[in-house]
């Protein structure tokens, strides 16, 4: 699985050049990609070439790796924004935020010109919630009646607990995440969009008619789907 991780990452260098501002994704997929846009870059290949990270994570990695970093209210625009998906449906739209860091990506992503997707075949389902949860970013204190509230579209959802310390996770914005199960997503777009008229909730992991361009990756190579 690492494997093709690399081997995506390393496609989507293809649509980065000089003069460019590059949104960075979060997680470990498009982790490979800031490192080896930063080994581009140490090494001169690239010229003039900022990113914006989407997290605290990505921020850190980026400086890390050499990659000259940038905040969204200091450029005109975003030409690239690069990143994972935790699902991919056959209309490209994604389910995203396992890393907790929906909100900034979703801010990030939509504003670029082009917003490349970085998957392993894993990744593609044929409809979204076929796997995976949709992680909503909710106002701790409403939390509660938030999960009650998705009971009127049939959904279950957890509070997202922490791994490595007590209690639950806390995003870069200081929320917690709520991972709702949903019966079969018909219409994402229409989902979305009623999921952040909720009260209390910040933004949700889903990314309706957002992907440009989807790298796959695969045993037999990298695939390409386009919308």
């Amino acid at each position: 699985m690492e494997g093709l991780k690399k081997i995506v990452a390393k496609e989507a260098l293809k649509f980065i050049d000089d003069d460019m501002v590059v949104g960075l994704g979060t997680g470990s997929t498009t982790a490979y990609f800031i490192k080896y846009l930063g080994k581009l870059i140490m090494e001169d290949e690239l010229e003039d070439v900022y990113g914006v990270p989407t997290s605290y994570q990505a921020r850190l990695l980026a400086l890390e790796s050499g990659v000259p970093v940038v905040g969204l209210d200091e450029v005109d625009a975003i030409d690239v924004a690069v990143d994972g998906a935790d699902e991919v449906d056959p209309h490209l739209n994604l389910i995203k935020g396992r890393g907790a860091a929906l909100t900034m990506e979703k801010i990030i992503e939509y504003r670029a010109g082009t917003f490349v997707v970085l998957v392993d075949e894993s990744k593609l389902v044929d409809y979204l919630g076929q796997k995976m949860p949709v992680p909503i970013e909710v106002i701790p204190a409403v939390w509660r009646a938030i999960k009650e509230e998705l009971e009127v579209f049939n959904a279950t959802a957890e509070l997202r607990m922490a791994a490595k310390k007590d209690g639950p996770v806390v995003t870069d914005n200081g929320n917690f995440i709520l991972d709702a199960h949903f019966p079969k997503i018909d219409d994402p777009l229409d989902l979305e969009i009623e999921l952040n008229n909720i009260p209390g909730v910040v933004e949700n992991g889903i990314f309706a008619d957002i992907a440009d361009i989807v790298l796959v990756g695969t045993k037999e190579g990298v695939k390409k789907l386009e919308r």
